[in-house]
């Protein structure tokens, strides 16, 4: 059975895109850490991220260095970090989540994110990355 980034990435269910080509999908997480969170996916649908092909792997901070640059832009912080957890999608992929401080990092700060708050950051963090 396909993963849930799986249908997501085939628009079986709904997101709120940031960018996309022919290997990785970016999308608003929708419980985030932070307004911004968001996740980096592989088109190709594997469990832990470093059992990737080492292409991938080699692409997917460029990809996600596009859209981190963006995110700064948008949301205030110090930093974006980037967190590789895994547990709870058996789909490698990367989260980035703007932040003040290293402590802002973590899963126990999230919050379901309404539809037009994702809708309206979502809009203006593709403006700047250019998708």
């Amino acid at each position: 059975m396909a993963s849930i980034f799986t249908r997501i990435i085939q628009g079986e269910i709904p997101c709120e895109k940031i960018l996309e080509n022919d290997r990785f999908f970016a999308f608003l997480d929708i419980r985030p850490i932070s307004p911004g969170h968001t996740l980096v996916v592989p088109k190709v649908e594997v469990d832990n991220l470093f059992d990737l092909e080492s292409s991938y792997l080699e692409g997917m901070l460029p990809f996600a260095q596009r859209i981190s640059k963006a995110l700064i832009q948008v949301v205030p912080c110090q930093r974006i970090g980037l967190m590789v957890a895994g547990f709870e999608v058996p789909h490698a992929h990367l989260h980035l989540v703007p932040i003040q401080q290293e402590g802002d990092l973590s899963f126990s700060k999230a919050k379901p994110a309404s539809r037009e708050e994702l809708i309206e950051l979502g809009q203006k963090i593709r403006a700047v990355v250019g998708a």
